[in-house]
């Protein structure tokens, strides 16, 4: 019996218009579509007139629904997993499923495209040839452990960041790293695309008293870099 396959396809991070040809081309042919909210996807979808079963996978869900979807791949269906913006598994629910396909000998290609992480490093001015990702920091515990780590850290870092705890990142930043240089990057390719530059406390001081919504990327300078 012939095994189905996995795409794992880059989608846009803002700007719907980013996607990539092939990407398109992969989401027209598969059977169906894994993803985080078919709410989001389906703005997509319709927007290249592609019609397709969808089925969610997020982190509650992940768990239970790898036996399913494996045995559907399993049967002879191809399937593409995307995320709501970017690059699948970066930050994102599907790793666990992409091991489980990986485990069952399913064989899994990846459609390359836009990625937020790699996009702001590029466009920070930061230095770009050693970095490391850190994506979400810890909610609670271990956090202040790994701030304390990532203070002397001496390649550049990549931090994400929702709107609910920018202020207070910020403010951990300014308390553990106050002479490092950061870039902070709201709305990437979207039309309210915004970017803040310089030290922790004088980013806090564009940022105060302003209602600020959307998804951030904060890069941070190496320990010991100098512009």
């Amino acid at each position: 019996m012939k095994t189905g396959k996995l795409y794992i396809a880059a989608t846009p991070i803002g700007n719907l218009s980013d996607i990539t040809i092939r990407s398109i081309e992969t989401l027209k042919s598969v059977e169906f579509i894994i993803c985080e909210d078919t709410r989001v996807t389906k703005i997509l979808l319709d927007k290249y007139g592609i019609t397709k079963e969808m089925i969610s996978l997020n982190a509650q869900s992940e768990i239970k629904k790898i036996e399913y979807l494996i045995g559907r791949i399993n049967s002879g269906e191809t399937c593409a997993l995307v995320s709501d913006a970017g690059t699948p598994c970066i930050s994102d629910p599907g790793v666990r499923f992409v091991n489980a396909a990986i485990q069952n000998d399913i064989s899994v290609s990846g459609i390359p495209g836009p990625n937020a992480a790699i996009l702001a490093l590029s466009i920070s001015g930061l230095p770009t040839d050693s970095f490391v990702f850190e994506g979400f920091l810890p909610q609670k515990k271990g956090r202040q452990k790994k701030l304390l780590q990532l203070s002397k850290e001496e390649r550049t870092i990549i931090l994400y960041e929702s709107m609910y705890r920018i202020e207070k990142l910020l403010n951990e930043l300014n308390l553990y790293m106050p002479e490092r240089y950061v870039v902070v990057q709201r709305e990437l390719t979207k039309m309210f695309e915004e970017s803040w530059r310089g030290l922790p406390s004088e980013i806090i001081s564009n940022l105060s008293n302003k209602t600020i919504k959307g998804e951030f990327v904060i890069i941070i300078s190496p320990i010991n870099w100098k512009s």
